[in-house]
């Protein structure tokens, strides 16, 4: 059975093909009421025939909310996101909400612009990489109404709710893992390090348990392109030529740390007795390495899933629904081949 014109289906089309009352169609359809499992069926049955799909803007008129949560990350290509979604996938799945993602090329300005046009759709709760914005990202979020939960970081104050780790600890905890195994001679490389916060405070908890073991970073390098194996292989490259006595080389994700990694290993260099690395995020790439680069799991399908969680919680129970606003997860050193224990 099919709609003859081009009119849009109604719940009335749906009513006539299952010979059910539009009420009743209308409780199926939103789940709602006590319906016998047969009549549901039918209704289903018709719907599916005819192929209509119910009008959620009709009742966001009604509930001023769509059953939509927004979710803005920095970028679909960096490896680490699609994880954090899969999290949040996982949860809302069980739930009437949907997730809707929009990319931010981590700039905040284009990220004003996605919040602002995601908002004006009503969705039911804002789930949004990091705690740095813009001050009228801030003050739309605060004036939503809705949850809102900041994932990725805990080391700031949130609008509302945040699930994350501590980047500053898991700097100071390479850091300190580094110097324990006895490198000295340490240089970073990292990405994005002006508009990636997260890199940043990793960079800064680094050097700040370094300095309490009396070491500095002997060399930096800093770009702002993606994460890719071949830039880890130039900054590498060029910085051991500039500075050839570095014992050991941290980066700022695993990715450039693949690259850094491949370039040595076909250079014949001694992994990790000669020099040491370590990256960061914990991505799958890494298993099919022929050595096991030294890393920190960022939590992120953790991540996704707390956050959905907080999310599908608040708009089930509203206000009146018990759940944590700041949710710190502990990522661990996976040592790999790369850091010498000691």
């Amino acid at each position: 059975m099919a709609n003859d014109d081009s009119r849009p289906l109604t719940l009335r089309d749906v009513s006539e093909a299952s010979g059910v009352s539009e009420m009743t169609v209308s409780r199926v359809l939103r789940n709602r009421g006590d319906v016998s499992d047969a009549t549901r069926e039918k209704v289903l049955e018709a719907a599916r025939s005819l192929g209509y799909v119910p009008n959620k803007i009709a009742g966001a008129l009604a509930s001023q909310r769509v059953n939509l949560v927004a979710v803005i990350i920095p970028s679909l290509s960096n490896m680490v996101f699609p994880e954090v979604l899969t999290g949040i996938n996982q949860v809302l799945e069980g739930t009437d909400l949907q997730a809707v993602v929009g990319v931010t090329d981590y700039t905040p300005e284009k990220e004003e612009r996605v919040l602002y046009e995601m908002l004006s759709w009503r969705p039911s709760g804002v789930i949004i990489a990091g705690l740095e914005h813009t001050d009228s990202s801030r003050a739309m979020m605060q004036a939503a109404g809705i949850p809102v939960v900041e994932i990725m970081d805990v080391d700031g104050t949130p609008v509302d709710c945040m699930v994350g780790i501590s980047h500053r600890r898991a700097g100071r905890e390479m850091a300190k893992a580094i110097l324990k195994a006895g490198y000295q001679r340490i240089g970073f490389m990292g990405t994005k390090m002006p508009l990636d916060h997260r890199a940043r405070k990793r960079f800064e908890g680094f050097t700040e348990a370094l300095a309490k073991g009396g070491v500095e970073v002997a060399d930096q390098e800093f770009y702002s392109g993606g994460s890719a194996l071949v830039k880890g292989r130039e900054m590498t490259h060029a910085m051991l030529e500039r500075t050839p006595d570095l014992d050991f080389l941290y980066y700022s994700n695993d990715m450039i740390g693949a690259g850094g990694l491949l370039y040595l290993l076909e250079k014949g260099t001694d992994i990790p007795a000669e020099i040491g690395l370590a990256g960061f995020n914990g991505v799958d790439l890494l298993d099919g390495l022929p050595k096991q680069l030294a890393t920190m799991d960022a939590c992120r399908l953790d991540v996704g899933k707390t956050a959905a969680q907080i999310i599908a919680t608040r708009v089930a129970d509203g206000d009146a629904a018990e759940y944590q606003s700041h949710v710190e997860l502990t990522p661990t050193i996976a040592f790999g081949d790369t850091l010498k224990r000691k």
